[in-house]
């Protein structure tokens, strides 16, 4: 995707592959939540208004304008978030809610155990 000054961009490594990340400048809003509802047919006052009320009408009408200029990209963009997302929603459905708590403890442990110093 296009460098824009509206959005922050960043990419970082998941066990699933890299993930990358588009926000709307100075906010922790992702441009997927302004374009999930433009795609629902919002209109820009609207999402402004009803479902993002700390992002300016401007910075919802840059979101908005760079979805269409930069569309085939953005879409893929979110088509790959959604697949990542979908990975870790099938690891968790089997292997349970507390896997990660799991294996956070089993490497806890295992630190303690290999070189033998206990780890706080």
């Amino acid at each position: 995707m296009q460098p824009n000054d509206n959005l922050e961009f960043a990419t970082f490594e998941t066990k699933f592959g890299p993930v990358e990340r588009v926000r709307i400048k100075g906010h922790r809003i992702a441009i997927e939540n302004v374009i999930e509802c433009f795609n629902s047919g919002m209109a820009p006052e609207e999402i402004q208004r009803e479902a993002n009320p700390t992002l300016t009408l401007a910075e919802v009408h840059a979101t908005i304008a760079y979805y269409l200029a930069n569309k085939a990209d953005v879409d893929e963009y979110i088509q790959r978030g959604e697949k990542i997302a979908e990975a870790y929603y099938q690891e968790y459905k089997e292997k349970g809610p507390f896997f990660l708590r799991d294996e956070g403890l089993a490497k806890r442990k295992d630190r303690q155990t290999g070189n033998g110093h206990p780890t706080p």
